[in-house]
This record gives structure tokens, sequence and C-alpha cells, in this order.
């Protein structure tokens, strides 16, 4: 079983910042992405950004690319998405999803509980 755990959330003025933080834990192979979502009331569950661990590499929705920054952590299992130049449009439930192995050959799916993000003015 694996655990994933959000956490950084909280009310912000437009303009703020926020930094997410995302940690999975449990009998964990390797990782094979975390990857951040965000949900608004009344609509879908959206992209917006993901971490590629072979790679090293980040991508993101055109809706924040260049103000959104999604790294790996020190710590085994750890990403942080840094929220800039907030507005309105980015008040949402922020969910963590990390698939990985749990053996060589066993996969794994997980999403966290989330945490919300509400800008305001």
């Amino acid at each position: 079983q694996v655990q994933v755990v959000e956490s950084g959330g909280g009310l912000v003025q437009p303009g703020g910042s926020l930094r997410l933080s995302c940690t999975a834990s449990g009998d964990i192979f390797s990782i094979v992405h975390m990857a951040w979502f965000r949900q608004a009331p009344g609509k879908d569950r959206e992209f917006v950004a993901r971490y590629e661990w072979s790679t090293r590499s980040p991508n993101y929705s055109d809706s924040v690319k260049g103000r959104f920054t999604i790294s790996r952590g020190d710590a085994e299992a750890t990403v942080y998405l840094r929220v800039n130049s907030l507005n309105p449009e980015d008040t949402a439930v922020y969910y963590c999803n990390t698939r990985g192995y749990l053996t060589s050959s066993e996969n794994f799916d997980f999403w966290g509980q989330g945490t919300q993000v509400t800008v305001y003015s």
C-alpha cells in the first residue's frame, strides 16, 4: 500500500504565491512520475503539472506554464509545486497523483486527499 499526502494549501490574495508539497510513502519499488491535478467547484479534475522520475523532466498545462514550477524534493518520492501569480481562477482542490511500481512488475497509481487553494480579493 502507498500513501500520498499533500500539504501547503491555503488562502492567498491575487498575485500571491504558495508552495504545495506531496509525499508518497509505503513499499515503493520505484516511481514513474508524480503529478498535480486540480478540481474547481463544478468542474472536472484537470492536469496541472507532472515530474517524470527517469528523465527528471517537468511538464505543464498551458494554463499554468510560466507561473507554476514543479520540482523534485531531496527526500525520496517528494515533489513540490510552486504556484506564483495566483488569480481567482486558480482556486481549486489540488491533488497529487503518484504512479510507480510496488515490485519489478506490479504497478500502482494512487491519489492523495487534496489540499485546498483559495485565491480571494
